[in-house]
């Protein structure tokens, strides 16, 4: 079967890949559809480390084709999404209902067993590897859909969609007739602008540099758009000198996390959702930050239990509160992934998508 293997860095290949059967707690998954998210592109150019050579893709939706023994949840014919955070229902965070940092696979290898380029073994990112033709992963990282939902569109719930919106109904909660800052309108921040929209927000700005993106927030929800190097004055000016209530960074830009703070109001909230580099950090006055009460909030994975949230984000979608077909702005075959990438990083597309035959 085909893959996208990432190599070493900055070094993608389609290659005819072989894949093992599933296992005990295992399920085979044939792919219908992999999201093109930021964070792979971030292993390509090593923002997060990650063994190479790597099976590329953590955001996508299937059909199940064969289960491992012990495996109940699931069976074949089902529509799946799958889930790059895995929901044991054991581990310290997941009995306290932190599904979402969940600690199950981490430090296993993500299965490389099952992977193999000639008789070199590939690990899959995120215990995935998304982007090839047929997955084999962790049974407790695939959340059964309704197959009423078109999976090229649920793939994005695997990650972004989840992440977003999640960051604006989970994480933050957002209250209805609350003001709300979005920086970053990208995938992820588009999802925050739809969370934060479902949830009731009154006005919401969404912040960016690019002319494009900021057109196609006001689609989304975003009732003001504000270009980046006017954001602390329009926003402060647009709230009465107060700030927002939430702001939201979805970008992975230390200095645009200290933006949000800035213009979040005394008492407010800033979530940092954007996975910036390890070397960066946030600076926060010792004095003036404790005293404007505000909360920082970090954001892993929109504090969801997939289990829960996917169905019920899909739910969102199919009574058209939702629109995740709109955001799938280009789509594209496997043997396209290199055109795929280079897109993401010029910025062209806020979510583009492999769809596999």
């Amino acid at each position: 079967m085909k893959a996208v293997v990432a190599h070493e860095l900055n070094r993608i290949a389609v290659e005819d890949v072989t894949l093992d059967p599933p296992e005990a707690g295992e399920v085979k998954v044939k792919m219908v559809a992999a999201g093109v998210c930021h964070s792979d592109l971030s292993v390509i150019n090593g923002t997060i480390p990650q063994p190479f050579p790597v099976v590329l893709g953590h955001e996508g939706a299937g059909v199940v084709e064969a289960v491992g023994e012990g495996v109940s949840h699931v069976a074949p014919g089902d529509h799946v999404v799958m889930s790059f955070v895995p929901n044991c229902g054991r581990c310290f965070h997941c009995v306290r209902g932190e599904a979402f940092l969940c600690t199950a696979q981490r430090g296993r290898g993500g299965g490389s067993s099952r992977l193999k380029l000639g008789d070199k073994s590939l690990t899959p990112f995120c215990s995935l590897g998304n982007m090839a033709e047929e997955v084999v992963c962790p049974a407790i990282s695939v959340v059964k859909v309704s197959d009423k939902v078109p999976l090229r569109a649920a793939a994005l719930v695997g990650c972004g969609v989840t992440t977003g919106v999640g960051a604006a109904i989970n994480t933050a909660k957002v209250a209805p007739g609350s003001t709300v800052a979005v920086f970053g309108c990208g995938g992820v921040g588009i999802a925050t602008i739809q969370g934060a929209r479902i949830a009731g927000a009154a006005k919401i700005f969404a912040v960016d540099i690019s002319d494009e993106k900021l057109e196609l927030a006001k689609r989304f929800g975003a009732t003001d758009v504000v270009k980046a190097d006017d954001a602390q004055k329009t926003i402060m000016a647009g709230t009465r000198g107060i700030g927002v209530d939430y702001a939201f960074e979805a970008i992975g830009v230390a200095a645009v996390v200290e933006a949000a703070i800035q213009v979040t109001r005394r008492g407010g909230t800033t979530v940092a959702v954007g996975v910036g580099k390890f070397t960066e950090s946030i600076k926060l006055n010792a004095l003036a930050f404790p005293l404007s009460g505000k909360k920082l909030c970090g954001c892993m994975f929109g504090s969801a239990n997939p289990q829960h949230d996917f169905p019920k984000l899909l739910d969102l979608y199919r009574s058209g509160k939702l629109d995740l077909e709109g955001m799938v702005t280009k789509t594209y075959s496997i043997d396209q992934a290199q055109e795929a990438f280079d897109d993401l990083e010029k910025g062209v597309n806020a979510r583009g998508v492999i769809v596999f035959d």
